[in-house]
């Protein structure tokens, strides 16, 4: 992880075939592009690969998450339940739709407990957006189940677990909607882009419109479309969607060494008394591009990160708890609403409120929880030797 580790001629050879037409734009000049359409192949590479019924890629994950909320019918003071741990980008898009983020907290899979959705549930409460951190995934059973009770929209936020499935169905294609980002650090990249995924052709037509300004893209005549719905420019280039179209061949081999890599790390780690795995709701399923594990105590834990940067073996290694991009600990400018433009009234209060919130659970599992990153480049020796490393540090630690 991520897929810029291996860039070769595949990506120069799509990239080159698009810079030979001069079409970078995705849609129309249909004579000059001859036939190349990047975009449009990458989407059905999409529904191939990962078995959605329909795909449409869009400029950036976050946008992917934006449209896709603007085709479910999610927008002014709607409560969307999302974790406590993710990326800024998930609450960003709920906000930019006029709704409520309402943060829970996880279990030790890092991602949403179950019990804490449940507990957070109001007449509000329109959509529950599981965000499948570090590769792996949430409990899709149990929140299924939850969204059935209470009639609730399931929305996936699969972008961090590209590749990722849960009981033989790829994340991102089981709610009734899922996302990808195909930004620079992920499994496949596109250098920034994203896609919507669905198996509903309402809502694909919907999403469909919404990243192009609305356009129905029903005629052969871009100028002569007609505009059913407000939209936004959300579109990808014909460049990032070749690159995307390269990477995307490549990724079953990625996961295979993603897999290897991980597993070898693991089997060191595995001999520090008192150090314990995430939980992965279905093991076969992990994408293995993080390795994340937990020490006994905060203090170990610390500890332990202070002893890595001694050793010069930090780098890799995230300590999400003390991170400005993917806790609520450190989500200063949400917690006060620190907007450009104005907010909600509904939204303000919301916000603020977080500051009371109870979030020492989460607390108890992130400031115990290190991920170790899975690189592509590895050589197998490097990886004995890094988990040796990791094996000594530790036990110097524990001892």
């Amino acid at each position: 992880m991520p897929g810029f580790e291996l860039f070769g001629e595949e990506e120069k050879k799509q990239v080159n075939e698009v810079l030979e037409t001069g079409i970078l734009m995705r849609y129309g000049f249909d004579g000059p592009r001859k036939g190349i359409w990047k975009s449009k192949e990458l989407e059905q590479a999409i529904c191939q690969t990962f078995g959605s019924q329909h795909a449409q890629l869009t400029s950036s994950g976050t946008a992917a998450l934006t449209t896709a909320m603007a085709a479910l019918g999610i927008g002014a003071n709607d409560e969307v339940i999302m974790p406590a741990f993710t990326f800024v980008a998930s609450f960003e898009a709920i906000l930019s739709m006029g709704a409520i983020p309402v943060l829970v907290d996880i279990d030790e899979s890092l991602t949403l407990s179950p019990a804490a959705v449940k507990a957070a549930i109001t007449p509000k409460t329109k959509c529950i957006m599981p965000v499948h951190m570090c590769g792996s995934m949430a409990d899709l059973d149990a929140l299924k189940q939850i969204c059935d009770e209470h009639h609730l929209i399931l929305l996936e936020d699969a972008c961090q677990s590209i590749g990722g499935t849960y009981k033989g169905k790829h994340l991102g294609t089981i709610g009734h909607a899922g996302t990808f980002s195909f930004d620079f650090v992920k499994t496949i990249t596109c250098g920034e882009g994203g896609v919507v995924m669905t198996n509903d052709k309402d809502i694909y037509t919907k999403v469909d419109a919404f990243t192009d300004h609305g356009h129905d893209h029903a005629g052969v005549d871009r100028g002569a479309d007609l505009h059913p719905y407000l939209g936004y420019n959300f579109r990808i280039s014909e460049l990032h969607a070749a690159v995307g179209l390269a990477q995307i061949k490549k990724l079953d081999l990625f996961i295979s060494i993603q897999r290897k890599n991980n597993q070898i790390l693991k089997s060191y780690l595995e001999q520090v008394p008192g150090i314990q795995f995430r939980v992965v709701p279905d093991p076969a399923g992990d994408s293995a591009s993080f390795l994340t594990w937990f020490l006994p105590t905060a203090e170990a834990t610390e500890k332990a990160i202070a002893a890595f940067k001694e050793a010069g073996i930090m780098a890799g290694n995230f300590y999400w708890f003390a991170n400005n991009w993917h806790y609520i600990k450190k989500w200063d400018h949400l917690k006060n609403a620190n907007s450009l433009y104005p907010l909600s009234a509904a939204q303000q209060t919301a916000l603020t409120n977080l500051n009371k919130a109870d979030f020492s659970k989460s607390d108890l599992i992130m400031s115990r929880c290190i991920s170790t990153a899975i690189s592509l480049v590895w050589t197998e020796e490097q990886v004995h030797e890094k988990g040796a490393k990791f094996l000594q540090v530790l036990q110097q630690v524990l001892s």
